[in-house]
Protein backbone atom coordinates (compact mmCIF):
# COMPACT_ATOMS: atom_id res chain seq x y z
CA UNK A 1 0.00 0.00 0.00
CA UNK A 2 1.62 3.23 -0.92
CA UNK A 3 2.20 5.78 1.77
CA UNK A 4 0.35 9.17 1.54
CA UNK A 5 2.63 12.06 1.43
CA UNK A 6 1.23 14.97 3.76
CA UNK A 7 -0.36 17.33 1.31
CA UNK A 8 1.80 20.29 0.72
CA UNK A 9 0.87 23.45 -0.86
CA UNK A 10 0.83 23.36 -4.81
CA UNK A 11 4.15 25.49 -5.77
CA UNK A 12 3.49 28.61 -7.75
CA UNK A 13 5.16 30.11 -10.79
CA UNK A 14 6.20 33.63 -10.93
CA UNK A 15 3.69 35.14 -13.27
CA UNK A 16 5.19 35.86 -16.72
CA UNK A 17 4.24 39.45 -17.77
CA UNK A 18 3.79 39.83 -21.58
CA UNK A 19 3.62 42.91 -23.88
CA UNK A 20 0.62 44.32 -25.79
CA UNK A 21 2.86 43.71 -28.94
CA UNK A 22 3.44 39.68 -28.20
CA UNK A 23 -0.39 39.10 -28.34
CA UNK A 24 -1.92 37.16 -31.22
CA UNK A 25 -5.32 36.05 -32.02
CA UNK A 26 -6.88 33.61 -30.01
CA UNK A 27 -3.93 32.92 -27.67
CA UNK A 28 -4.81 32.75 -24.25
CA UNK A 29 -3.23 32.82 -20.51
CA UNK A 30 -1.85 35.84 -20.89
CA UNK A 31 -0.39 38.86 -17.61
CA UNK A 32 0.25 42.23 -18.22
CA UNK A 33 0.23 44.83 -16.84
CA UNK A 34 -1.09 48.07 -18.38
CA UNK A 35 -2.25 51.61 -18.12
CA UNK A 36 -5.90 52.92 -19.15
CA UNK A 37 -5.84 55.35 -21.56
CA UNK A 38 -9.04 56.02 -22.62
CA UNK A 39 -12.87 54.53 -21.62
CA UNK A 40 -16.09 54.75 -23.57
CA UNK A 41 -19.32 52.95 -21.94
CA UNK A 42 -20.83 50.77 -24.86
CA UNK A 43 -24.13 49.55 -22.47
CA UNK A 44 -25.17 50.58 -19.01
CA UNK A 45 -28.05 48.83 -17.31
CA UNK A 46 -27.32 48.23 -14.01
CA UNK A 47 -27.75 45.63 -12.16
CA UNK A 48 -27.83 43.10 -15.13
CA UNK A 49 -25.53 44.84 -17.66
CA UNK A 50 -23.06 46.97 -18.04
CA UNK A 51 -20.29 47.07 -20.59
CA UNK A 52 -17.29 49.38 -21.13
CA UNK A 53 -14.36 49.46 -23.84
CA UNK A 54 -11.15 50.50 -22.97
CA UNK A 55 -8.22 51.54 -24.69
CA UNK A 56 -5.00 50.00 -22.11
CA UNK A 57 -1.52 50.70 -23.12
CA UNK A 58 2.10 49.58 -21.91
CA UNK A 59 4.81 51.07 -23.00
CA UNK A 60 4.55 49.14 -26.39
CA UNK A 61 1.55 49.88 -27.93
CA UNK A 62 -2.29 49.59 -26.74
CA UNK A 63 -5.23 47.31 -27.19
CA UNK A 64 -9.00 47.52 -26.49
CA UNK A 65 -9.85 45.68 -23.53
CA UNK A 66 -13.65 44.88 -22.62
CA UNK A 67 -14.62 45.40 -19.07
CA UNK A 68 -18.16 43.31 -18.14
CA UNK A 69 -20.03 43.83 -14.69
CA UNK A 70 -17.43 44.13 -11.54
CA UNK A 71 -14.65 44.96 -14.44
CA UNK A 72 -16.35 48.30 -15.59
CA UNK A 73 -15.71 49.75 -11.57
CA UNK A 74 -11.95 48.63 -11.74
CA UNK A 75 -10.86 50.27 -15.05
CA UNK A 76 -10.78 53.81 -14.43
CA UNK A 77 -9.41 56.69 -16.61
CA UNK A 78 -5.55 56.68 -15.74
CA UNK A 79 -5.63 53.55 -13.32
CA UNK A 80 -2.78 50.66 -13.99
CA UNK A 81 -3.95 47.48 -13.71
CA UNK A 82 -2.63 43.89 -13.89
CA UNK A 83 -4.54 41.68 -16.05
CA UNK A 84 -3.98 37.79 -15.19
CA UNK A 85 -4.57 35.06 -17.23
CA UNK A 86 -6.48 37.14 -19.94
CA UNK A 87 -7.10 35.71 -23.41
CA UNK A 88 -7.89 37.48 -26.91
CA UNK A 89 -11.15 37.29 -28.74
CA UNK A 90 -11.26 38.38 -32.17
CA UNK A 91 -14.30 40.92 -33.05
CA UNK A 92 -14.92 41.83 -36.53
CA UNK A 93 -11.38 40.59 -37.64
CA UNK A 94 -9.52 42.46 -34.40
CA UNK A 95 -8.32 42.09 -31.17
CA UNK A 96 -9.99 42.71 -28.09
CA UNK A 97 -8.65 41.47 -24.49
CA UNK A 98 -11.16 40.41 -22.49
CA UNK A 99 -11.11 38.57 -18.95
CA UNK A 100 -13.32 36.13 -18.25
CA UNK A 101 -14.45 33.91 -15.26
CA UNK A 102 -11.10 32.32 -15.39
CA UNK A 103 -9.48 35.24 -15.15
CA UNK A 104 -8.37 38.27 -12.80
CA UNK A 105 -7.41 41.79 -13.00
CA UNK A 106 -6.16 43.70 -10.11
CA UNK A 107 -5.37 47.71 -9.68
CA UNK A 108 -2.24 48.15 -8.85
CA UNK A 109 0.23 51.08 -8.23
CA UNK A 110 0.90 53.81 -10.78
CA UNK A 111 3.12 52.49 -13.56
CA UNK A 112 6.67 53.39 -14.16
CA UNK A 113 6.66 53.45 -17.81
CA UNK A 114 5.76 55.98 -20.24
CA UNK A 115 2.55 54.84 -22.49
CA UNK A 116 3.13 54.80 -26.25
CA UNK A 117 -0.49 55.24 -27.72
CA UNK A 118 0.53 54.98 -31.37
CA UNK A 119 0.89 51.49 -31.62
CA UNK A 120 -2.64 50.27 -31.41
CA UNK A 121 -2.89 46.35 -32.00
CA UNK A 122 -6.65 46.72 -32.40
CA UNK A 123 -6.34 48.32 -35.40
CA UNK A 124 -4.90 45.29 -37.35
CA UNK A 125 -7.12 43.53 -39.05
CA UNK A 126 -7.03 39.81 -39.50
CA UNK A 127 -8.40 37.33 -41.90
CA UNK A 128 -8.39 33.67 -41.31
CA UNK A 129 -7.66 31.97 -44.24
CA UNK A 130 -8.30 28.02 -45.32
CA UNK A 131 -5.03 26.26 -46.32
CA UNK A 132 -5.94 23.68 -48.75
CA UNK A 133 -3.20 21.04 -49.12
CA UNK A 134 -2.45 19.70 -52.60
CA UNK A 135 -1.59 16.01 -52.60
Amino acid sequence: MPVKVLDAPPLLRKPVFTTVDQLRPWTHGHTLAATVSATRTVLDKPPRARLVECLISDHIGTILFTARNQQVDLVKLGTTVIFRNAKIDMFKGTMRLPVDKWGRIEVTEPANFQVKEDNNVSLIEYELVDVVEED
